[in-house]
This record gives structure tokens, C-alpha cells and sequence, in this order.
């Protein structure tokens, strides 16, 4: 069978070169002397995955034509949103990726005729084929590789669909978009309790990134059409995975989420033909993990939470905040609230999780004073007790309390937004808000068009990312919390 790679040195174009897997191809194929260019928007690629010796431009796949004047021999197209259950909460940002993005590339290609190699999405195949229709990503994943495939046939163009099964390994991404074992490994470190989405027997084929690159390479090179299924054939449920790195009964289970699946076909013969195998083990990675490091000082299961108001005066940040507590019974939330009203002594069917310190004087302009008061209360209660963070429901004045908290302890903070619309600020309150996002360690929404709009008010403040301390859980918890915000408000 003729080769591509029999060209030689070959021109080779992988969008989303400056991300996880993206990364380990371009580095593969640089040290196999291919000139090669990543496209990438960094929306979760880094800088610090640049490999020497290959060309980085930023931008975006929509714009491929400006950025890339050359014809490549082969396009790796990876540069999509690539996270399953965080797609349920911004599904415009996914279709702005994965089919206006994808779209421009299939038209690059269809002028260019070289080889395309499309990075497809084992969701496709979840659950007997159901689970493609549970997320925006698995629904837009699925689309793009009939689109390409009908293409490829109908033009007679080269292509391959690879599909990746749970890719793990260096240079895994946390926070917001982060891989599952990359979350367990965070857990493991910081000592949090491991945060397992219900009901934890979901099983999953733990594919090492070096062996979905080797398939990648392979069917880059020989193969041709849609089928080229690159995962290990062992699958694991997550509750097996916490085991392994020996969490334990040091569990908390949280709520089922949408496109979460059980299971997936695999099948791995068409990239086995052209002599691929699974050369790494999960057991064994994990097992190098944790003997090359202890895990962290175990934390308790306990979050701070900053909310000047609390039932019985409620919205939807603080009715969504209740619901979450009543589904997580193991972690113990300590509300620091402004009393704000005489009605507020009155808390009626709150779950026996919640434990409530009201501060302030009874009046409504508590919440003018809550930032000082809900400070001082919370420096109190973090003195006695260890927390995995404070937490603060909305951009306001709990928020300023919680930034108060951090200078004063360092203890990191965790700010949502829930629907907060932040189009008609005062320039006081504009100015406030930006100084919380930029002093938060997480800021968050229930919807990524929301957030959009709060990058345009604040020119770029952050909007999520990394996250101090036990950032996986964090993660966990936000996510949750958001999944109900959007059920409630529909945004």
C-alpha cells in the first residue's frame, strides 16, 4: 500500500496543534522532519504547547483562508470544542467551532485536494448510537464526519475520520475543559474528596495520547474513509478509575449530567490493519502517578458560602444553590448570609447540610455592609474550620466579602454568575465587578453567551479558567451548579 508519507518532506496543517492532543501530533510529526503549521485559537490550546520547529499561527478555522496561504499535503483537523457535558451549557460557542469552523475547512480542502484527516468523536457511537443526540457536541461531532464523508466520496478527495476514545497522558488540560483523569490527578494531589458524576459504573476506553497519535500518523499515512476507531479495548467505569488512585470511600457522588453516556462501541480493526495496537495501560499510568507522589493532606468535605441573601429571600441563584446542597448530602455547605430582613429568621425546609450565619442588623441595607460583616464572619469560621473553598453564588456582594477573605487567609475563591446580565452596569458598579472577576480564582456562568457578553462589558476580563487549591472539585461543583441554573432560567 503507497504511503503520503512516501512524498517525503511534507507541508502539513494541524488545526488545534497548540492543544492536548494537537500538541503530541505536532511534535510526532516535526520529529519525523515534516514542516508543519498549527491554527489554533487558544481558546483551550496554551503557548506553553508549542513545539520547536513548527509554525503557530492564532486564529480561527472560519477565517482558514486568510491564515494559510500555502496548499498543505495532509490537514489534521482537530481544532474543535472538544468537551461533552460542558457543551450543554454553551451550545452557541460549540456551533460556532464545530460547524462554521469545520465548515470552512472542508472548503479549504475541497479548493486545496490534499488529504484531510478529520478527528471525530466516539460519542457517535455511545450507547448504542443514543448518545448522539444528548449534547451539542456529540449532535455537531456526529454531523461533521457524514458532512466529510459525503465529500470525500462525492468529490473523490482523500480523507480519513478517525474517532478518539478518552484520551489521557502529558499536557491534559483541568479546569472547565478538563479530561477526567487529569481532574482525578488534581483531586489526588490537593486532598480533596474525588467528585464522581452519578452513577460512576459509566465505563470508558482510557486511551494513552501516544497511541492515539501513533493511529493518527498511521491513517494519516495509509488509510482512507470513515471508521478508523483509535481507543483501547479494556474500558474502566469511573468509580474503578477513583480506585485505582486509592480514593477509597473518599467519594462524593454528584448528579447525573446530560451527555453523559454508559458506554461505546469500539472498534479498532480498520486502524489494527495498518498495524496499530494499544501499547499503554491506564493501571499502569496511574500506578507511576501515584507512586512518584503522596496524595495531599485529605480535606474535609466542607465549602464557605458568600450570599447576602438566602432563603426565604431568594432568586434563582440562591433556589438553584438549595437544590444542589439537597443532591450532594455528603458535603457540608456553612452559609454566611446578611440577615437583610426580619423575615429571614424564618428557614423552612433547607437541607440539614446547610448551616446558615446571618450577620448585619435585620435591615435591608445589611447587604450595603455585607463585604465587611460577611468578611469578618467568614474569617471567623475559616480560623476554626478547613474549607475547600469559599464560594460566592453571584458578582456581588458576596463576592467582595470573599476577595476580603483571600487577602486576609489566602483561601481561594470560586465566583458564579448564575443569570446575572451585566449589559446595563453603572460605571461604579462596572468598575466593582471587573475588580471581582480579576481578583476571583474562577468566575463562571450558567451560559457561555452570558459570558461572552461580560467579556465584552469588562474587555477581556476572565470568565472561568484555572482554579487555586482543589480545583477539580471546584470544577465539579460549578458545573452542577450551572446545569441547574440553565434547567430553571433557560439561559
Amino acid at each position: 500500500m503507497k504511503s503520503v508519507m512516501e512524498k517525503g518532506r511534507l507541508n502539513i496543517l494541524v488545526t488545534g496543534g497548540a492543544g492536548f492532543v494537537g500538541s503530541h501530533l505536532v511534535e510526532e510529526l516535526v520529529s519525523r522532519g515534516h514542516r508543519v503549521v498549527s491554527l489554533d485559537n487558544y481558546f483551550s490550546g496554551s503557548e506553553a504547547n508549542h513545539v520547536a520547529g513548527a509554525t503557530y499561527l492564532a486564529g480561527d478555522t472560519r477565517d482558514i483562508f486568510r491564515h494559510i496561504t500555502h496548499t498543505p499535503d495532509i490537514i489534521y483537523h482537530l481544532g474543535e470544542y472538544s468537551r461533552v457535558e460542558q457543551s450543554v451549557l454553551e451550545p452557541e460557542r460549540v456551533r460556532d467551532f464545530n460547524i462554521a469552523g469545520t465548515r470552512a475547512v472542508v472548503d479549504f480542502w475541497r479548493e486545496k485536494r490534499c488529504k484531510l484527516v478529520y478527528a471525530g468523536s466516539s460519542t457517535k457511537f455511545g450507547d448504542k448510537g443514543a448518545a448522539r443526540f444528548t449534547s451539542p457536541y456529540a449532535e455537531t461531532k456526529a454531523a461533521n464526519t457524514e458532512l466529510i464523508r459525503d465529500v470525500g466520496e462525492r468529490e473523490r478527495l482523500p480523507y480519513v475520520i478517525a474517532y478518539f476514545y478518552n484520551v489521557y497522558g502529558p499536557r491534559e488540560a483541568s479546569g472547565v475543559y478538563g479530561t477526567v483523569i487529569e481532574h482525578f490527578k488534581r483531586m489526588y494531589v490537593s486532598g480533596a474528596p474525588c467528585a464522581v458524576v452519578s452513577p460512576g459504573t459509566q465505563e470508558r476506553n482510557f486511551t494513552h495520547v501516544s497511541d492515539i497519535v501513533d493511529g493518527l500518523v498511521r491513517a494519516g499515512s495509509y488509510g482512507h474513509g470513515d471508521g478508523y476507531g483509535i481507543g483501547n479495548r479494556t474500558a474502566y467505569s469511573i468509580l474503578e478509575v477513583a480506585r485505582m488512585f486509592g480514593f477509597g470511600s473518599d467519594i462524593v457522588m454528584f448528579p447525573p449530567r446530560s451527555g453523559n453516556r454508559m458506554t461505546a462501541d469500539l472498534d479498532t480493526s480498520k486502524v489494527a490493519a495498518l498495524g496499530w495496537r494499544a501499547r499503554r495501560g491506564l493501571p499502569e499510568y496511574i500506578r507511576a502517578f501515584t507512586s512518584a507522589r503522596p496524595r495531599g493532606k485529605r480535606k474535609p468535605r466542607r465549602v464557605l458560602v458568600l450570599s447576602a441573601t438566602i432563603h426565604p429571600v431568594a432568586g434563582v441563584a440562591e433556589n438553584a444553590f438549595v437544590e444542589l446542597a439537597r443532591s450532594l448530602p455528603d458535603v457540608r455547605f456553612d452559609v454566611v448570609a446578611a440577615k437583610f430582613s426580619r423575615r429571614a429568621k424564618r428557614e423552612e425546609a433547607l437541607p440539614p447540610n446547610m448551616f446558615i450565619y446571618r450577620v448585619g442588623s435585620g435591615f435591608s441595607f445589611d447587604k450595603y455592609l455585607f463585604p465587611v460583616f460577611g468578611a469578618l464572619k467568614s474569617l471567623s469560621l475559616v480560623k476554626k474550620n478547613d474549607y475547600l473553598f469559599a464560594w460566592s453564588l453571584l458578582a456581588s456582594y458576596g463576592a467582595l466579602a470573599g476577595v476580603l477573605l483571600k487577602y486576609a487567609r489566602k483561601t481561594p475563591l470560586l465566583v458564579t454568575r448564575a443569570d446575572q446580565d451585566f449589559s446595563n452596569l453603572s460605571f461604579a458598579r462596572k468598575k466593582i465587578v471587573s475588580y471581582i472577576f480579576k481578583k476571583a480564582d474562577g468566575v463562571h456562568g450558567a451560559a457561555a453567551r452570558r459570558g461572552e457578553g461580560a467579556a465584552r462589558v469588562f474587555g477581556g476580563s476572565r470568565g472561568g479558567g484555572g482554579f487555586a487549591g482543589s480545583d477539580s472539585f471546584a470544577n465539579a461543583l460549578r458545573y452542577a451548579y450551572a446545569d441547574i441554573v440553565r434547567k430553571r432560567s433557560g439561559v
